[in-house]
């Protein structure tokens, strides 16, 4: 399964609705990813640019963009970015490839 890292932020409406009913919102981001067949593997808040964190595990793209998508249309958040994670051996795997590929800049001949 691939890793992906999301990154989140509420609307002041969504933290309003939390201070004044405080819940555990790992319970529902837990019930998305498994509705998605992934898994996700830790949520956490900050102080920053972004409100949140959560750390998944999904099948492929198609399933996390599938409950990235699912997540945007509720309307609760006014950012939602996602990230995949490359493991380290993906990205040996990687640059062994990029060596066989010849890149030409802009502008010049072959």
């Amino acid at each position: 399964m691939a890793l992906y890292l999301t990154k989140f932020s509420y609307t002041p409406e969504t933290w309003a609705r939390l201070i004044k009913n405080p819940e555990d919102r790992r319970t529902a981001a837990k019930e998305y990813m498994e509705g998605a067949g992934g898994k996700l593997l830790g949520f956490w808040y900050a102080f920053g640019d972004h409100d949140g964190y959560m750390l998944c595990e999904a099948p492929d793209n198609a399933s996390m963009a599938a409950t990235a998508l699912a997540i945007g249309a509720g309307g609760a958040l006014s950012s939602f970015e996602t990230t995949v994670l490359l493991t380290v051996e993906e990205t040996l795997a990687a640059l062994r490839k990029a060596s066989s590929i010849k890149y030409r800049p802009p502008g010049t001949k072959a």
